[in-house]
């Protein structure tokens, strides 16, 4: 079955003090073109991270984002008090030492000194939580895939209704192909008896009619269109990546469509291949987004 290119997906997920969220959204594209936002913790994960993406979106542009959301308590950065105290002292010293006058605003000199609201720790990740943003990972790939799917559900409808309204098309250029044959000959025989004085061997001119027909003759195209048709239907129920696959078909199906506007000499005829041509273009422009 036909799966799209286009998807989104998401996953959220709550480990001891804060929350993990996974978002993958993703367009179509010729080859997997990945595009990561990973919070700092996980970055040495990127590697295995990109690896699981492949895996299950296979191609597309794709844009992933990881990140940590923490309880403000926990995120505030800890003022150091003991480098506070310990500013606090010097500058008291130096103020009777020199005369200069200490600050009216305590807080706000002090808060400004260097390193006092640094943050010093560096959080390690554990085997545990790698694990649990493993799991949220994969469940976001889940949802992104269902998603495609659903979506790939709805290409699949509008391709089959698509090659149903080319197939109904090619069988109505039969009575005008039936009848065009004797039409040109007549119109032959009919010029040639028109031009007074003019005598003309028979079986050469049944030769020339012969060749001039076959040149016109658009069975073979016919049948390798049908053919077509077909095996763009047997493809799209095979297993999902069959996009390209099924692009190269389409660009199959629009010569033998092209092949026989050229052959054909009959305005009806022509207006049938155009709106053929109409039919196959909206494929086209469909089978981009196919996985």
């Amino acid at each position: 079955m036909i799966q799209s290119m286009t998807g989104y997906g998401n996953a959220v997920v709550a480990y001891k003090e804060k929350k993990i969220h996974v978002e993958i959204k993703s367009l179509n594209s010729k080859a997997l073109d990945l595009n990561t936002r990973i919070a700092p913790l996980y970055r040495e994960k990127e590697m295995e991270i990109r690896q699981m993406i492949a895996e299950s979106l296979i191609r597309g542009k794709v844009d992933f984002c990881v990140w940590i959301e923490k309880e403000a308590v926990l995120d505030a950065t800890p003022i150091n008090a003991a480098l506070v105290e310990n500013y606090y002292h010097q500058i008291q010293a130096i103020a009777e030492k020199t005369g200069i006058p200490v600050p009216n605003d305590w807080f706000y000199t002090l808060l400004r000194m260097p390193d006092v609201t640094t943050k010093t720790e560096v959080e390690e990740l554990s085997d545990e939580e790698w694990n649990v943003v493993c799991q949220t990972i994969k469940q976001a790939l889940k949802s992104i895939v269902d998603f495609r799917i659903q979506e790939g559900a709805a290409l699949q409808k509008k391709f089959s209704e698509k090659i149903d309204n080319i197939e109904q098309l090619l069988a109505s250029i039969a009575p005008y192909e039936q009848n065009r044959v004797e039409k040109i000959k007549n119109r032959i025989i009919d010029g040639l008896q028109n031009i007074p004085g003019v005598d003309y061997d028979r079986n050469r001119l049944e030769q020339e009619l012969i060749y001039y027909i076959e040149k016109l003759d658009i069975s073979e195209e016919k049948q390798r269109l049908t053919n077509h048709l077909k095996y763009f239907r047997e493809t799209m129920d095979e297993p999902a990546g069959q996009g390209k696959k099924l692009g190269f078909i389409a660009q199959e199906m629009g010569r033998e469509i092209n092949t026989t506007g050229s052959k054909s000499n009959q305005a009806e005829m022509q207006n049938i291949v155009v709106q053929m041509k109409d039919e196959l273009e909206q494929i086209k422009e469909q089978v981009l987004n196919a996985l």
